[in-house]
């Protein structure tokens, strides 16, 4: 029987896999989610020496089962090969007292890498199944990352566009360049003067607009997205929870049933939510700690089950994780209301109006699963520069929040268990933070940056990045928030 992914608002929108991929969002403004989960056969004593392509085919075929075994086998070998810098994929590195599950091998030194690899393919199989003639409109909001992976994976690709917008002032340099400097006659990236929150809310609005998606069908186009709100990029996440497990097997540190805590620096809610799905197709998850930096909304709500945007939004020095909306969360409250979208729609609705809701009736088992905490800046700094002093290894500032947040836990907790933390981005897309906790040193440049950074680390600077300084600019525009639909009909040709 094939699996349903039904909105999150709406008991009657369902869709298989390929439709959800193609759609992105559904037209009620809900995401895809699964009602049901596939049985899985977690085999450690053969997943411990399965290739991470092989663990991937075991949790695709599982979650997106009207895709053929050959046309699986085709995105995979098309996502996770070269572009990789280890044949590892996503390697497993041994810390004092914890394990960093390194997501930043692939071409972006990103995590969204690990799934923005394969999405492109996913969909344009997708198209092909479904006979789809409409060119595809990739539209999506970045905190930093997520808008570069995607011009990477999409960039020319036949039959797709991709507009991507980001917060000017809400990412690093090398964030930025990353985009601005991004080839490809299909890509278009557009700073906007506002905050991630702004273009994440726009685009839920192009998504959500009627008379627009009218529009663009009459030019035969039609959007998706490329954000985890995707479920095409979020299922491919599942795969490297499921992998590392299968690492520590392999290493010997632990026995396969055993349970294992994740550690997940947390933005929008759908790095950490893959982590939950890979806990209901039986992977022994103790704990999954969410871990947030100053835009602690997140943390307020796992302790208090009041979610509330109305706060200052703070600029730090994790900037994909400066985020008050987080849109996957919407997915987890469906499954806490026991998977009610007119209860979520309710959920959601005030938090548009009102600015927060409250969450009264619920799973505690699933709640239970999580913990929450945040880490300041100063707390942040402090732990790149202990990991440094303890292991010689860098942290990026992101997946030291996530640190940081595991060591109070455990304090805390005096939960010993095996923690896994999902290291996020290469510690050369902060190299200035990353530079000045260490050293102490301030005020340097970027690229100055890069080469101490080099110099202290002995990790090669990424390709990724090398030569980013005198990489032409070709992606200039910026727009007012409330302007980014005119810039979307400019580049689609609807304003003419």
């Amino acid at each position: 029987m094939t699996l349903a992914y039904q909105s999150t608002r709406d008991a009657q929108n369902t869709v298989t896999a390929s439709q959800a991929i193609l759609q992105g969002l559904a037209t009620d403004g809900g995401l895809f989610t699964p009602t049901s989960y596939p049985q899985v056969t977690l085999d450690f004593g053969q997943l411990k020496d399965a290739s991470y392509q092989e663990v991937a085919k075991l949790v695709l075929a599982a979650f997106l089962d009207d895709f053929t075994s050959e046309e699986l086998d085709r995105c995979i070998a098309g996502a996770y090969d070269s572009k990789f810098d280890t044949p590892a994929i996503a390697p497993l590195v041994k810390l004092d007292g914890q394990y960093n599950l390194e997501l930043f091998h692939g071409a972006t030194i990103a995590f969204k890498d690990m799934a923005l690899s394969i999405l492109p393919h996913l969909m344009t199989t997708a198209a092909k199944k479904h006979g789809l003639e409409n060119k595809i409109v990739i539209l999506t909001a970045t905190s930093g990352d997520t808008g570069k992976a995607a011009m990477a994976g999409f960039a020319d690709v036949p039959g797709t566009e991709i507009i991507v917008f980001y917060p000017k002032d809400g990412v690093s340099k090398v964030q930025e360049l990353q985009m601005t400097t991004q080839t490809g006659a299909n890509t278009h990236v557009v700073a906007i003067d506002g905050n991630f929150d702004d273009a994440q809310t726009n685009v839920k609005h192009m998504f959500n607009d009627a008379a627009l998606r009218a529009r663009l069908s009459e030019h035969k186009l039609q959007f998706s997205s490329a954000n985890s709100m995707n479920i095409g990029r979020l299922v491919p996440q599942i795969v490297y929870y499921v992998y590392a497990y299968a690492q520590l097997v392999k290493d010997g540190e632990i026995q396969a049933g055993d349970q294992v805590n994740f550690t997940v620096p947390t933005g929008n809610f759908g790095n950490i939510l893959a982590a939950y799905y890979a806990k209901q197709i039986g992977l022994p998850v103790g704990k999954l700690i969410c871990a947030s930096n100053e835009n602690n909304v997140l943390t307020d709500f796992f302790r208090t089950q009041v979610y509330d945007k109305k706060r200052s939004f703070k600029v730090t020095s994790s900037p994909s994780m400066d985020i008050l909306v987080s849109s996957n969360l919407e997915r987890l409250i469906f499954h806490l209301s026991g998977n009610s979208a007119e209860k979520t729609a309710e959920l959601m609705a005030a938090l548009t109006h009102h600015g927060q809701y409250e969450l009264i009736d619920f799973d505690q088992a699933i709640l239970d699963l999580f913990a929450a905490d945040y880490a300041t800046e100063a707390e942040t700094a402090a732990e790149i520069q202990r990991v440094y002093e303890s292991d010689s290894y860098i942290e990026d500032p992101h997946t030291a929040v996530a640190s940081a947040v595991y060591q109070k836990y455990r304090q805390s907790s005096g939960d010993d268990r095996k923690t896994v933390i999902a290291s996020t981005a290469s510690l050369y897309k902060f190299p200035v933070v990353a530079v000045e906790a260490v050293t102490g040193e301030s005020g340097l440049s970027d690229f100055a940056a890069l080469s101490k950074l080099q110099e202290i680390s002995g990790v090669p600077v990424p390709p990724a990045v090398d030569g980013l300084e005198t990489a032409p600019v070709r992606h200039k525009t910026t727009v007012a928030a409330d302007q980014m639909q005119a810039a979307v009909e400019a580049y689609l040709g609807l304003d003419s």
